[in-house]
């Protein structure tokens, strides 16, 4: 049996962090990894559209324990939800440009792709996708439906790069 796709969720929202919003993004995330790939939720977390906040949270995750049984090794997905759009404190993308080591742009020009049929101001997203260490880290909009909708576009070829990042072969079964 497979080991589950460690996963962590990140929402990113002034109003949700100041506590005059609620967050339904990051907890429908959640729900839809868990349902669709049997993900395994290691870590949660809600920062303000701060660029700074945003990379340390990343880094924290993504940090290599330094021995072997010295901790759990870091999530293989992380989602973020928030600041992707095209306002003043929208800066998720450029904080993320900071920890990815690798892009993957493929990736959300599929969601894009999948999602402006039913829903144009997709195009809008500035959303990116990367690779830092072995975690894949991919930026969603911050309403719960573009969330959902924009996950949900990508839900297909997750498991597959998950397993690519573990280590396995192009022709190896995905993870789940």
């Amino acid at each position: 049996m497979t080991q589950p796709v460690r996963a962590a969720v990140l929402t990113i929202s002034d109003r949700c962090h100041q506590g005059t919003a609620v967050d339904h993004s990051g907890p429908a995330l959640e729900r839809l990894l868990k349902e669709r790939i049997g993900a395994s939720i290691v870590h949660r977390s809600l920062v303000p559209d701060d660029a700074t906040r945003i990379v340390e949270c990343l880094r924290l995750w993504i940090a290599s324990p330094t021995a072997p049984g010295s901790g759990p090794p870091p999530p293989d997905l992380i989602v973020s939800t928030g600041g992707t759009g095209l306002g003043p404190r929208d800066v998720t993308p450029e904080a993320v440009d900071q920890v990815i080591e690798r892009p993957c742009p493929g990736l959300m020009e599929l969601a894009r792709s999948r999602c402006v049929a039913s829903e144009p101001r997709a195009a809008l997203s500035r959303g990116v996708a990367g690779i830092a260490g072995r975690t894949l880290i991919v930026t969603l909009p911050g309403s719960p439906q573009g969330a959902s909708d924009t996950i949900g576009a990508i839900l297909d070829v997750l498991p597959h790069a998950i397993s690519i990042l573990r280590g396995s072969r192009h022709d190896d079964p995905p993870a789940r």
